[in-house]
Formats: structure tokens, C-alpha cells, sequence
């Protein structure tokens, strides 16, 4: 449902006016909504002004970007001197992208009606040429994604960061070259290594597994469902993207036994935990590859006859290899590789499937978009048949919908491959918008298009960050601190957030975090922001937790979001409608009706509207005309306080840098004490 209609299309030629109209956003032009199952109908309308009816109106569609057909219109009805036209399609019975715009002739010209310059979708342009197309995502009729995942939160550990869990602080076995910090609250070592010159990552602080198992009291309290864990395996880096051994917990973290004990622990709480799985690269110290020697099997660097020579690419043997980014670290697999593909997830004892069969609730996988189709494809049936119910994310960066990369359209989500993806499309919005880089019309248009082009199955399950070990704190970044271009790395290492700047980007990360977790998808919290660390990109992102010297109060903050949203199923698996973006405002409800929500699940009927003022100096009042609701009462969930609604206005005052959020559920135990007769 839309609610705002806007001005009709305008082209003047001499003294004739020609208007037509489209918003692929509204089920009045477009039905049904977004993205649609192979075989599924779609249904277009366009209304056209002319002074005289058109001569023939026609949907340009190509299919699968190979096929392109004309599909006429026809004339279904005249509504205040506007002709309606519409036209029937049929998805195909193959997934892929649907583009499509209308042509309007008349004997002496003709016009073209197309997606704006934006590419957002919803309402459209009219121009004497062919414009740019509109979208329609079609996914497999069979696609769905665990329900489970679409209600939980994420809670994403960086292990080395995170928490020693050994008596006095004993470190695991180290290896050579590896530096400890002997102080928790140092900053990671950023410096390049004097002989080398390069970033080595070897520093470690002595977060562990047996940290986490510690620690999982916290997390349930803060009301955590699923702990993603950076990679585990034995690596030599701190950040273990340079996997070594795929079968081996790496000895810094514990071993594969406290890794069952994690998952044993947190699954008695409630939390499940899901493993970050490097696949498009290993490390040059691996079992694998074995660059420096150090493992006793036959790596692909020693030996071409090694078993594992056919999963690297060399031009000169074994020196010159394709490697990730031009790392000589991290070489490059084959993918595609037959005994490669066995022993990640084919074989019955395969990657995927052994730590699944140890725990895992399913996988993150790196670099997704550097993964061939049909290797996720492969990755996909192998996990959901050793465990249907686990979940695959995929790290994408753009729109996962029509992503391009080694110059092909990606199938990430047409229900072959993966769950969902890391949404950083959204990531960028929330911060643009709470920084007034973008209007809150350009924010709403951004939000509805990924509403669009995502499989709805997808939409829920997207991984909704707003920080990760890739990107700055976001508390540096909202509180409005220099770019990183305009400092040394010397200086972001020292930077230090001063006290006008805590306050704006704390208030800023609260009305981030009251988005993140009333819109649609899994919220995903990255460690340490709750507790309000900062720091800029790699390595000052990846600082310890700041045990002791936490932020109470944004965790405070926190649990009482997390609370609210785990209590009223509207605002896990309801509908979504934008109500309001003017200004520095955004608005937006979450419901459920009939018991059911967007999934065919029965749930709690439920109201939740949601209000954003982003201003620092302006306070706004509005006025919602909510009537067509029929309720007499809201809870101020953030303010734990019944306000009555009469004659079907909600008034709502939003001070600055302030997020409203108002419930309607008849059994609304969505904080301690809180219920209404």
C-alpha cells in the first residue's frame, strides 16, 4: 500500500499536452508488488492524457536480458479524463531479471515512459526516447528462507577481540612471529613490518572461544539469537581470512571440542551460531598450499604432483599464482575445481557439512560475489541437505538483486543460492540520511527499491548491519569525526571522539539502531557497539570490547530495543508501509492482521509506527491520520506510557535527534512490566 501519489508526468509539445503516469511501487500500476515466483502474473497499468486517445500502447519486456518482446495494451477504462491502460505478463519458469517500459504512438510521435534516472523504481519519467527500464526480480517457485532467522538477531563476534576466557589470561600456543599484547585496552598494531613493509596482521590480544562460552550470559540477557562468528580456523593472521587448515579450529581460538561445547552452551540459551566460511582463497601457510614449509603434507607451492596443485592457478610454478587482490598471502582457488568442490562441501565428510554436523547453524561466506554461480549452487545443496533449516548470508555490497560481476548478471537470490546477504545497500542509506547527505525522499526511494528487486523471502533475511570489521565504527562515523582521507593512519590510531561529538554520535547510533531493529530483516550488531566503541577502518574497528568501561547506558539502550522488537511479532515478520518523508522526518508502520504475517505463519496482530527526526536543532509535530486503523490507544514503547487516540490522530512530537515508536498489541509485553488491559 501506497500512501502519497505524486504529479503525473508532464511532456509539452507545441500546444498539446501529453501526461502518463506509472509507480512500480503502487499495486494500483503494478500488481503484485516487487519481486514475483517463475510463472507468477504481473499485472501493468499506465494512465495517459493526450486531448485524444493514443493509437496503441505497448510494454517493451525483455526477459532474461536475451529476449525482447512487444506486449500491447489495452484501453480498460477512462478515470478523470485519463485513459487506463493495461497489459498482462507472464514471469518465466527460469529465474532471472525481467526490465521493462511503455511506448505510447500517436500518428505523429511517439513517447516513451520509463524508470527514473535514479533507477529506484516506483514513479516514473516521460521522454521522446527510450529510457532507462524498470525491474522485475523472478525467483524460483520453491524459495523460502528458515523462519527462524527472519525473527533473531545477530550478534557478530571478531574472536581475538572479544574476550579471554582462560584463567589469569593465559594465551593459547602461539607461533612464531606473533606479537601479544600484554594490556586488553591497547590499540591494534596498524604499522607496516619493518622488513617486510607490509601490514602483517600478527598481533593478537587473546579473545577465544572459550571467551564467548563465558560471556553468553551477556549475550542472552542483551537478547541475542545468533552469534556470526569471524573465521575460526587455524590461519596465520588475526583476522584468520588466511585460512590454513578448513577441518582444524585454529589453537589461538581452542579446538574443535570447545567449538561443540560453544554451540552446546549458547543452543541451551537459545543462541545458535553461525561460521564465516573463506572459500574463494586460502592462505600461502596452509595444509594446502604450504608456502613456507611449515605442515607436512605435500602443498600445491612444493609440488605439482600435490593433490592439492589442480586448486591454484599458476602461471609459473611456484612462483608466480593468481592471488586474492594481488595478496601473495592469500592465494587464489579454482572454484570450479572437481576435487576442490569435494572436499568444501560434496563429500560427505565435506567443509560445509562437518561443522554444520558440529553445531553450526549455518554460513557466512566471504566474498560471495568473487564465488561462480554454480558453486554456490552446489555450496546450497549440500548445506540444506545435511541441514534444511540452516542459513546461508552472502557478503555482497551492492543491490545482491542485479549485481554484476566477471561480466555477468549474479543469481545470488533468485532462490538458488543464498538466504540472504549482508546489506550494506542499507547500511549506506541509514548513515547518509542521519548525516543529511541524502533527503528523506531519496532515503525512502533507496529503502523501496531494495523492497523491490528482493524476493520477499530475502528482504526478511537480509543481514541489516550498521557496523562490521570492513567499515569504521559507527559511532566515529555518525558522530560526525573527519574522513579517514583527511588523517595519517597515525592520527586515526589516536583519534579520540570529542565531547560534542559523543553526544551527537550516540544519539545518532540510537536513532540508527531504533531503524535497524523496527525494519524488516535480522539486525545484526557487531561487537562492541552497543558499548559504544569507535575507531576508524581496519585495524582500530577491531579493538577489544571494552570490558569494565562499557557504556551502560547505550546498552541499556539496547536491550530495550531488542526487547520491544523480540515481543511484537509486527515488527519481526509484519508488513511494511512508509507513512512520512519530509524533510528531516521519516516514518514508517509495521503490522500484522488476521493473525498472519507476511510468511503465512500465525502470529500476534500488531501495530507498530515509527518516527525519525534527524534535525539537531528542530523539533517536529505531526499529525498521522491513523482511522482507518480503528484503534483507540498506543503504547509509547520508548516512553512506557499509554497514550489514547481520538477521533483517529495520532499527534506525535519528535525533538531532535529523537526516534519515535508506538505499538498497538493487545498483549503488548514488549518490556518488563509493561502489559495493557
Amino acid at each position: 500500500m501506497i500512501l502519497f501519489r505524486t504529479e503525473i508526468c508532464v511532456i509539452r509539445e507545441e500546444i498539446r499536452v501529453v501526461k502518463a503516469f506509472h509507480d512500480s511501487h503502487d499495486i494500483e500500476y503494478r500488481q503484485p508488488f516487487g519481486a514475483v515466483r517463475c510463472d507468477q502474473r504481473i499485472v501493468l497499468r499506465l494512465k495517459i492524457v493526450y486531448g485524444y486517445r493514443p493509437q496503441s500502447v505497448y510494454i517493451r519486456l525483455w526477459e532474461l536480458e536475451s529476449y525482447e518482446r512487444k506486449v500491447y495494451m489495452g484501453m480498460v477504462g477512462v478515470e478523470e479524463g485519463k485513459y487506463i491502460f493495461e497489459g498482462e505478463i507472464e514471469a518465466p519458469a527460469t529465474p532471472g531479471l525481467l526490465w521493462y517500459y511503455f511506448v505510447i504512438e500517436y500518428p505523429s510521435k511517439t513517447y516513451y515512459y520509463g524508470n527514473n534516472p535514479s533507477g529506484l523504481g516506483g514513479r516514473g519519467i516521460l521522454d521522446h526516447y527510450p529510457p532507462h527500464s524498470y525491474q522485475i526480480t523472478v525467483y524460483d517457485r520453491e524459495f523460502s528462507t528458515p523462519n527462524w532467522f527472519k525473527e533473531s538477531i545477530i550478534y557478530h563476534i571478531f574472536v581475538d577481540r572479544f574476550y579471554n576466557g582462560n584463567k589469569d589470561g593465559l594465551i593459547y600456543k602461539c607461533k612464531d612471529g606473533y606479537i601479544i599484547h600484554t594490556d586488553w585496552f591497547d590499540m591494534p598494531n596498524h604499522r607496516p613490518d619493518p622488513e617486510t613493509g607490509e601490514v602483517m596482521c600478527n598481533d593478537f590480544f587473546g579473545g577465544n572461544l572459550l571467551g564467548i562460552i563465558h560471556k553468553l550470559p551477556y549475550l542472552k540477557e542483551l537478547g541475542i539469537g545468533i552469534i556470526y562468528l569471524s573465521p575460526i580456523f587455524e590461519a596465520f593472521s588475526n583476522h584468520k581470512y588466511d585460512t590454513g587448515d578448513y577441518k582444524r579450529v585454529d589453537p589461538m581460538f581452542g579446538d574443535n571440542e570447545v567449538f561443540r561445547e560453544l554451540c552446546c552452551e549458547a543452543g541451551r540459551m537459545g543462541i545458535r551460531v553461525i561460521l564465516d566460511g573463506v572459500f574463494s582463497h586460502t592462505g600461502s601457510d596452509s595444509v594446502y598450499f604450504n608456502k613456507y614449509n611449515h605442515y607436512s603434507e605435500v602443498g600445491a607451492y612444493n609440488s605439482v604432483d600435490s593433490p592439492y596443485y589442480r586448486w591454484y592457478r599458476f602461471t609459473e610454478h611456484p612462483y608466480r599464482y593468481d592471488c586474492w587482490w594481488g595478496i601473495k598471502t592469500l592465494p587464489n582457488v579454482d572454484e570450479m575445481e572437481p576435487s576442490y568442490q569435494k572436499f568444501i562441501m560434496e563429500n560427505k565428510n565435506s567443509v560445509a557439512r562437518y561443522w554444520l554436523n558440529m553445531g553450526a547453524k549455518g554460513w557466512r561466506l566471504d566474498v560471495a560475489d568473487e564465488l561462480p554461480d554454480e558453486f554456490l549452487k552446489k555450496f546450497r545443496h549440500a548445506v540444506k541437505e545435511t541441514d534444511p533449516d540452516a542459513i546461508i548470508i552472502g557478503e555482497v555490497w551492492e543491490d545482491a538483486s542485479n549485481k554484476m560481476s566477471y561480466g555477468m548478471k549474479r543469481e545470488f537470490i533468485w532462490g538458488k543460492e543464498l538466504d540472504g546477504v549482508m546489506n550494506y545497500p542499507l547500511r549506506n542509506l541509514i548513515l547518509d540520511f542521519l548525516l543529511g547527505h541524502i533527503s528523506s525522499e531519496r532515503f525512502n526511494g533507496g529503502i523501496m527499491s531494495l523492497y523491490e528487486n528482493y524476493p520477499k523471502e530475502v528482504f526478511y533475511s537480509n543481514m541489516n548491519l550498521i557496523g562490521s570489521h570492513d567499515v569504521a565504527r559507527a559511532k566515529t562515523v555518525l558522530a560526525g569525526a573527519p574522513s579517514e582521507r583527511s588523517l595519517s593512519r597515525d592520527e586515526q590510531a589516536t583519534y579520540t571522539l570529542n565531547e560534542r561529538q559523543n553526544i551527537v554520535g550516540t544519539k545518532r547510533l540510537k536513532l540508527a539502531s531504533l531503524f535497524q531493529f523496527t525494519f524488516p530483516g535480522v539486525p545484526s550488531i557487531y561487537y562492541g557497539d552497543e558499548a559504544g566503541l569507535t575507531g576508524y577502518r581496519d585495524p582500530f574497528n577491531r579493538q577489544t570490547y571494552p570490558w569494565g568501561y562499557e557504556d551502560k547506558t547505550l546498552i541499556d539502550w539496547y536491550r530495550t530495543i531488542i526487547a520491544i522488537r523480540k515481543g511484537v511479532d509486527a515488527l519481526k515478520t509484519g508488513a511494511f508501509v512508509p507513512l512520512y518523508y519530509k524533510k528531516d522526518v521519516y516514518g514508517f508502520m509495521r503490522s500484522i492482521q488476521d493473525e498472519t504475517d507476511e510468511f503465512g505463519e500465525t502470529k500476534e496482530d500488531g501495530i507498530a509506527i515509527i518516527f525519525l527526526n534527524r534535525s539537531r536543532h528542530r523539533k517536529y509535530s505531526i499529525s498521522l491520520d491513523i482511522s482507518n486503523l480503528g484503534i483507540g490507544w498506543m503504547i509509547d514503547a520508548l516512553e512506557r506510557k499509554k497514550i489514547d487516540i481520538r477521533e483517529g490522530i495520532l499527534n506525535i512530537d519528535i525533538p531532535p535527534l529523537t526516534g519515535n515508536l508506538y505499538i498497538f498489541q493487545k498483549n503488548a509485553l514488549f518490556f518488563p512490566g509493561s502489559s495493557v488491559e
